[in-house]
C-alpha cells in the first residue's frame, strides 16, 4: 500500500521558518520532519510514497535528487565533474514526487494524488504531524469497518502545563500533557480510491468538504490513537519536537 504526504501548503503560522522553505522541509534533529513522518511509514515496511507538492516545492526535489549523494562520502573530480560514490548507506525507499500546484487546496491535492495511485487503496497523512500509532493496527481496524476512509482521532496536547492539587497543595506538575479530553483529526488516513468522488475540484477542502461528505454518508471511520500525537504548526510545536529528539525520548521514533 502506498502512502500519500500532503507537502504543499503555505506553513504561515510558522512563517519564521517558512519564509525560506515549505513547512514539511522543518528540521527536527537536523531532518526534515517529512522525512521523520517517512520512518514511521518505513518501519512497518511502507517504503513507497507519493508526496503532494505546492508551495516552494523545488526544494522538496531537490532534497530527494541529491538524497544518495548526502547519505555517503563522495570524491568530486573537479575538471570532469566525475563524483565517486563511497561507504555510507541510505534508506531503500520509492519517492515519487507530484507537482500538484502552489494554489491547490487539501482535496484537490488528495484527488491527484488519488489519481496517481490509481484504483487500490492508500494510506494519506499531513506532512506536519508525527506519532507513535501502529499502522499495522490502523490498516486492519480500516479493513474490518468496510468504510471508503478511516481517519486517526486524536486528543490534543494541552497548550498549558497542568497542575494536580490536593487540599491547596500541588501534588504533581505536568508540563503540556496529552489531554483527556475531545478528539481531533490527527491524519494518518487510510482511504479507498473511491474517495475521490466526493472531491469537486482543486478548490476543494479535504477537511471541510470532503471529510464531512463523507461522514454524512455514514463512510468515515475513526481508529482512536490515545497515544503520543503532536502537529507542528507554530515554533513552539518545533521547540517541543526538538526537545523530545535532543533528549533521546521522541515517542515517534519507531525505527533504528
Amino acid at each position: 500500500m502506498k502512502v500519500a504526504i500532503l507537502a504543499g501548503g503555505l506553513g504561515t503560522r510558522l512563517s519564521e521558518e517558512t519564509a525560506v522553505k515549505p513547512k514539511p522541509m522543518v528540521e527536527i534533529g537536523g531532518k526534515p520532519i517529512l522525512w521523520h513522518i517517512m520512518n514511521i511509514y518505513a518501519a512497518y515496511g511502507f517504503k513507497e510514497f507519493v508526496i503532494a507538492l505546492g508551495y516552494k516545492g523545488e526544494i522538496i526535489k531537490d532534497y530527494f535528487l541529491n538524497y544518495h549523494y548526502r547519505a555517503r562520502n563522495l570524491t568530486v573530480k573537479l575538471k570532469t565533474g566525475e563524483v565517486a560514490m563511497h561507504e555510507g548507506d541510505s534508506e531503500d525507499w520509492i519517492v515519487h514526487l507530484l507537482d500538484t500546484g502552489a494554489d491547490t487546496n487539501t482535496g484537490g491535492r488528495v484527488k491527484r494524488l488519488a489519481e496517481f495511485i490509481g484504483n487500490e487503496p492508500f494510506m494519506l497523512t499531513y506532512g506536519d504531524g508525527v506519532s507513535n500509532i501502529n499502522i499495522p493496527k490502523l490498516i486492519e481496524f480500516h479493513r474490518a469497518q468496510k468504510r471508503l476512509a478511516t481517519l486517526t482521532a486524536v486528543r490534543p496536547p494541552a497548550r498549558f502545563g497542568q497542575m494536580i492539587l490536593d487540599d491547596g497543595k500541588v501534588t504533581e506538575f505536568k508540563e503540556k500533557p496529552q489531554i483527556g479530553e475531545g478528539w481531533i483529526n490527527g491524519g494518518f488516513f487510510v482511504l479507498q480510491p473511491e474517495v475521490v468522488n466526493y472531491i469537486d475540484g482543486d478548490q476543494t477542502a479535504w477537511e471541510f468538504a470532503s471529510l464531512e461528505k463523507i461522514a454524512a454518508d455514514g463512510q468515515l471511520a475513526a481508529y482512536q490513537h490515545e497515544d503520543f500525537w503532536q502537529s507542528m504548526d507554530t515554533l513552539r510545536d518545533v521547540n517541543v519536537l526538538e526537545k523530545f529528539w535532543r533528549e533521546g525520548n521522541a515517542p515517534w521514533k519507531l525505527w533504528n
